[in-house]
């Protein structure tokens, strides 16, 4: 997970332009190891750039605040996608 966020602020940095594939692969890498807070971080940086999120989008951050047992933050989640879509 570390590494794919490393390439997303890279790419970032290099101006390369992210869209909703690049930060999926950065969040959904993030789901595979419980890294709740990098998802939502991830997602704000989504939201900041103007790039949309989609449903995989909020799967894997939903996904990775339960295996962290963040049932509270996977909630949020929900109820912010339904307020968005």
């Amino acid at each position: 997970w570390a590494q794919a966020v490393a390439l997303l602020i890279d790419m970032s940095a290099s101006h390369v332009e992210l869209d909703t594939i690049t930060y999926n692969a950065a969040v959904g890498s993030c789901n595979q190891v419980g890294q709740w807070k990098k998802a939502f971080w991830l997602l704000h940086e989504m939201s900041a750039s103007h790039v949309a999120s989609d449903t995989g989008t909020y799967n894997a951050a939903v996904s990775a605040c339960e295996k962290s047992g963040e049932w509270a933050k996977a909630v949020e989640l929900l109820m912010g996608m339904a307020a968005r879509h």
